[in-house]
Parts: structure tokens; sequence; C-alpha cells
């Protein structure tokens, strides 16, 4: 016998709850990451602590909250009603503990399972929680789930409420920092949804008056409006819906009782479906859903009695029914837009004519690529056949599908050594490679015709799976994978204006990336350093003394794939392409893809000038 065949008591283990979120954090708050990504855990574990914070807010207790995020540092504290002293403890590190398992006190909470606060602590090198109530103080320090210090009940004359102070810990979330434009959103997506709440995040204040509509209009440019936002609100529900004039894609931010649901669910597809059934009642006419929803750009929130979520994330709404003696969550949003969206258009007759016009663009424009859509799905499948372009990940087979999907990512790559490197040090399970041939096409101002009669952008489509939005994008992040020179520069430049002019979703929700690989390799014969910038260089030779080997990396193609393995793993530094709300798609396009190359070339000088200063100054 074996020793692969013993199984015996000795093999069966009893974790505690601590070890069992440590060993497994992904069940608990998804992937990890290092904050680059909007989804990274660092993310969530703010999130959990201000799921608690908000409850207490829909409860009517506490309309201020405030956050503090300084050197990977976070402090969150409401002033709602404070945990029950004689149960501080037992809140933030005993499993199936908590108030929301009593509907009384929490009727349309977002935490229904007691399990984020204790994932926070768990996953947190330092957790201290301070609950202030009945003139007392009662709190509690933690380190990686093991409590180091109770102290007793003092008196406290601070306003009641919860301070929560934790670090992540950096041996789970390796080489992590928070990026203020990830909370921001964050939390600007709590005040839209909490008229009334203000949350202050290192002493900038955020507030809402108008709910989605201000959502929309903060995503959006006013110019690129087709109409004014409809925004529709009843006691469980409120959206907003307008159409833009230059998106292609649909666009749509769904939240369930407070949470931003990015991957959807039951509510949005009730929606989107309402959404077609209501119009085309409106408009006596059977115009083809694509057409009505093509450039929507939409928003949706409704609160759910014990939502079911598809994961603790919450990303994922799985809820059929609304609770509360209402009728499913199809139906009420069904009847709600029905009533509501057909009594808005027939009072704005501006708007009907606007939406009308808007869909009849659409079907003629759908008409005039079906064509050539059928010939481009072809040629994509022939491709795919024969395995030239993508090089895919197991991610999508099996149950890969379901555990590691947020960590699905595809390099787009140029070159058959570039990509011939990244191939061979990927995680097959859920890195993909797409190969590009030469530079990419300069889509700047061409219309979406363009997208199926190059090959290139074609397969591209196909290979993330986004020609009807993005409910169905097989990779979670797309990381352009490019040399760092000039001709490099230039495909990230022309990748970016395509997804920019064609699938700015994408961008918006934090999809997209650039990879950065070292610059250099300074190394002797003990130890090795691989730098990314000029001033890590000078570092690692003063670190190294004598005179170590320097190697400078000119291209992807020159990194062996021993060494890529390291750039791709859990060590990978990737930067998000971010859209600034004060400049439009257009406007970004036009300046840095369009005619004006004098203006340009000016900009890039007087930038260039900058980049370089320290590097001459070193």
């Amino acid at each position: 016998m074996t020793n692969k065949s013993i199984y015996t008591e000795e093999n069966i283990r009893s974790l505690d709850w601590k070890e069992h979120i440590r060993m497994r954090p992904g069940m608990y708050i998804g992937k990890l990451g290092d904050g680059s990504s909007p989804d990274d855990g660092i993310y969530i574990l703010l999130k959990e602590i201000l799921d608690n914070c908000i409850d207490e807010f829909v409860m009517g207790a506490g309309k201020t909250i405030e956050i503090n995020i300084q050197d990977n540092k976070v402090k969150v504290r409401d002033y709602g009603r404070g945990i029950p002293l004689g149960r501080v403890v037992d809140v933030v590190s005993k499993m199936n503990t908590g108030g929301k398992y009593d509907s009384r006190a929490f009727k349309k909470s977002v935490g229904l399972n007691g399990v984020g606060t204790k994932a926070v602590n768990a996953l947190s090198s330092s957790f201290k929680v301070s609950s202030h109530r009945d003139n007392n103080i009662k709190s509690a320090i933690f380190e990686k789930g093991d409590l180091v210090d109770n102290p007793e009940e003092a008196e406290s004359s601070k306003r009641k409420g919860t301070l929560v102070e934790f670090i992540p810990d950096a041996s789970i979330f390796k080489n992590y920092k928070y990026r203020i434009e990830y909370v921001e959103k964050m939390l600007k997506n709590y005040v839209y949804l909490n008229p009334g709440l203000t949350i202050t995040l290192n002493g900038e204040k955020f507030f809402s008056e108008n709910g989605l509509k201000d959502l929309l209009e903060d995503r959006s440019s006013e110019t690129d409006l087709l109409y004014p936002i409809i925004h529709l609100k009843g006691d469980d529900i409120e959206v907003a819906i307008t159409h833009s004039k230059t998106q292609y894609s649909e666009e749509y931010h769904s939240f369930v009782n407070g949470q931003n649901t990015t991957q959807g669910g039951t509510h949005q597809s009730a929606f989107r479906e309402a959404l077609v059934k209501t119009i085309r009642e409106f408009y006596g006419k059977t115009y083809d859903s694509s057409d009505i929803r093509k450039s929507i750009v939409s928003a949706i929130s409704i609160k759910v009695m014990e939502p079911v979520f598809e994961s603790q994330t919450k990303t994922k709404l799985g809820s059929t029914e609304m609770g509360g003696g209402f009728p499913s969550v199809r139906v009420y949003i069904n009847d709600f837009l029905k009533k509501q969206l057909d009594n808005y258009l027939h009072k704005n007759q501006d708007t009907s004519e606007a939406l009308q016009r808007k869909i009849i663009q659409a079907e003629r424009e759908r008409k005039e690529l079906s064509g050539i859509r059928k010939l481009a799905k072809e040629s994509a499948k022939k491709a795919s056949l024969h395995n030239k372009k993508l090089r895919d990940c197991r991610v999508h087979l099996g149950d890969l599908k379901k555990d590691r999907r947020l960590e699905s990512t595809i390099f787009i790559t140029e070159g058959d050594s570039a990509s011939g490197s990244i191939t061979k040090s990927r995680d097959v399970n859920t890195q993909a490679v797409f190969s590009l041939r030469g530079k990419p096409l300069n889509t700047f101002g061409m219309t979406k015709k363009i997208v199926y009669q190059n090959e290139e952008f074609n397969l591209l489509q196909a290979a993330l799976n986004i020609e009807d939005g993005l409910e169905d994008l097989r990779y979670n992040n797309i990381v352009i994978a490019t040399d760092a020179d000039v001709d490099g520069m230039h495909i990230r430049l022309l990748l970016i204006t395509f997804f920019l002019q064609f699938f700015p979703e994408l961008i918006k929700q934090g999809h997209l990336y650039i990879l950065q690989t070292p610059l250099f390799r300074v190394r002797n014969k003990k130890d090795t350093f691989y730098c990314y910038s000029e001033s890590e260089r000078v570092d690692a030779i003063n670190k190294l003394g004598g005179k170590p080997e320097i190697t400078r990396f000119k291209g992807l193609g020159e990194i062996s794939p021993d060494e890529f393995k390291f750039f791709i793993g859990e060590d990978i530094r990737l930067d998000p392409v971010m859209l600034d709300r004060a400049v439009t798609s257009d406007e970004l396009l036009g300046f840095y893809m369009g005619k004006n190359t004098q203006e340009r070339q000016k900009f890039i000088i007087e930038n260039l000038k900058v980049e370089l200063d320290p590097v001459i100054n070193d």
C-alpha cells in the first residue's frame, strides 16, 4: 500500500474561524490582488466595514461616516447605535454572530451572514474595534484574528457609534496600496444610494441630493446625453435612464440594498426585459431589443428582504423574490416601469421623440452591419478553431469557472517573441494570451463597421466576447503587454483608442490595464534585483555595492520565460487605465489621435521633460 492511499483520523483537521479565512480568503473576499483592480480584496475589506455603517444609516441611526486612509491604515467611524458593549468581541470574532440575523433590527441589510467583519479581522495584521454607547466605550484589539488586548469598559464622552481601524495583512495582500480613485468611486455609490448621508474621505466630503440621477451625471458628459436623464423613484426601487450619443454598447449600474452588483443578476435582467417591453408598448412597435438598448446608460437600485447573492462578495443577485409580501423581482420591476416610464414618456414628448429616433437609427445601422457581422463571426470561429491568435486558459472549464473567474486575465501582446515568453510563463489556469500581428489600426473617428472588417479587432472582440455587451465578458482583467519603447507606447495608445471608441465601459468598469515590466536587471553572484525605473536601478546598485552586472531590457522578448513568470505572477504590477470625468472620451481621443499635431507635439515635449528631469538629476 502506498502513502497516497493512506486516509485515517490523522488526516482530518478542524480549523478555527480565523484559520479557515486565512487559508481560503477567496471564499470570503473574492480575489486578493494588490489594489490595482477595483474588486481587489483590500477594497472588499473596506466595503465590508462600510456596509455595516450604511445599515446603521438605513435604520435611521447616524448620518455621517468618516474614513481615513493613510499609509495603508484604514479608519472607519460611524455615528450609529454602536455595537452592544457586551458583545463587541463576539461580533468581530465569532462566526454566525451578529445583529442582522434579527430582522427586527436590520430589515433590508446587505450583510446577512455575519461573515464580513470577521473576514476583515482575520485578514488584517492589526484590527481594532471600539464601540461608543451608553456613555461608555468598549474596545478590542486583534492581530491576524487573535485577540491580543481586551480592555474593560470605560466611561466615554464621545458620540455613540463604532470605530474600526485595520491594516490589511501584507503577507496575504502582496505589495498592495489603496488607490484613492477606486475608494472615491465606492463612496460616491454609497451616497448616491443613500441621499442625506455624508461620507468624508481624508477630509473630502461626498454627498448626493438626487440619487441615481447624480450617478449618471457624474459618470457621463452632459454633451454626450441624447436627452435629459429620466429619474423614477418608488418605495423600494429607483431607476435613472438615458442614452449616449456616441457610445455603442449598453451600460448598467445596478444595486441591491446599497450593494453595487457589478455582475448584475436577476434585477438587472428584469430591468433590461421590462425596459424593452414598456418601450415597445409605448410606441406600438415591435422594435428589436438590441436596438432599444443600444447606447443605453442606466442605473437601477432595489431593496429586497433577505437578498440571496451568488458569492460572499455580493456582486450578483440570485434572489427571484422581493419579500415582504411583494411579487417576484421580475414582476415588481416590470409593473414599476410599465407605469412610471410610460407616464414619463407621455408627459415628455421631446424625450420620447429623441428616444424613438435613436432606436430607428440603431435599427438602420444593425441592418447595414448584419451581413458583415455574419461573415466576421464565421471568420472568428475559423480562427479560433485553428488557434492562431488566442491561447486560452482553463478558467472557463469545469469548476475553475466559478472559483477563479475573478482572477481571469488576458494579455494582449505584439510579436512572436513577446507572446511566446508570456505563453510559456503564464498560469494556464487563469491567464490567456492574445497575439497581435504588427501595429493595430488607428480607429479614431471610425464607425463600428471597422471592428468587423478589421481581422485583428474582429478576433479580439470575439476573444473577449463583448460584441453584445459586458455581461458575458470572458476575462476580468484585460492587460496590454507591449514593449516600453516608442513602438510599444504607440501600440498601447492604439489599443486604448479602440476600447475608448467602441467599448468605453470596459475602462469605466476597471477592466483595462497596462502591464509594467522591469527596465533593468541588477545582480551579483548572490542577489538579483529587477528595477522598473531609473531610481530603482540606482537603489539596487547601492544595495549590492561593487560593480554589479546591469542588463537593460529593450523588449519583452528579451526577458526569458523563467524570469517572466515572476512579473506576471504574485508580484505582477498593473497600471489601471482610468478615465478622468473632466475630459470626455471624444475630447481625449481627439487630442491624442486627431490631427492637432503641433498641439500634441508641444504637450509631449513639455511632459517628457518633466519625466526626464529626475533621471538627469540622478
